[in-house]
């Protein structure tokens, strides 16, 4: 059995050239995100694209100064709507679920990005009420991630992992 090439290849990216990313790249990177596998197909959730500099400034200020964000072409805020989860699995759906299933979304975007060229970065270090308000969020809506995304202007090491060994535990913890 083999791990997939963008997996092995998939680096958080934190430089770009600066280069224009065109609509259908992004729109290939949504397509990706909603094939992700949600508790009970409610597909919670809901993608703002970020091209305007203000708003992305916005962003780095939201995510504690992180500069480079304001430098991608694009930036994709990746959202959680709870009220997709909640009737069906209550707080479950609420606390988890809906986190859960914006997380597997947010690593289609990285997977697909990767084998298509593009660097992107996950950025969970950030104001969530600062980021909803940059982008204009309805108050139910809850913003999971922050990814900006480009061509690379860098080609950042393999960053060391732990060991399959080190990490099962058969049975019992």
């Amino acid at each position: 059995m083999k791990i997939p090439d963008e997996i092995l290849s998939r680096r958080s990216v934190r430089a770009f050239t600066g280069e224009d990313l065109p609509d259908y790249e992004v729109e290939k990177l949504i397509e990706a995100a909603c094939l992700a596998p949600s508790a009970g197909n409610n597909q919670p959730w809901g993608f703002v694209i970020v091209r305007d500099d203000g708003t992305k400034l916005r962003l780095v200020e939201a995510a504690h100064g992180q500069s480079f964000v304001g430098t991608a072409p694009v930036v994709i805020v990746v959202c959680a709507d709870p009220k997709r989860t909640t009737p069906r699995y209550g707080d479950r759906g609420l606390n988890l679920y809906c986190i859960q299933d914006t997380a597997a979304a947010v690593e289609n975007i990285l997977l697909t990005a990767a084998h298509n060229g593009l660097g992107t970065c996950w950025i969970g270090a950030f104001d969530e009420a600062a980021a909803a308000e940059a982008v204009g969020l309805p108050e139910d809506v809850r913003p999971v991630a922050i990814i900006p995304v480009g061509y690379p202007a860098q080609s950042p090491d393999r960053r060391p992992r732990r060991e399959p060994g080190d990490v099962i535990h058969k049975e019992r913890w």
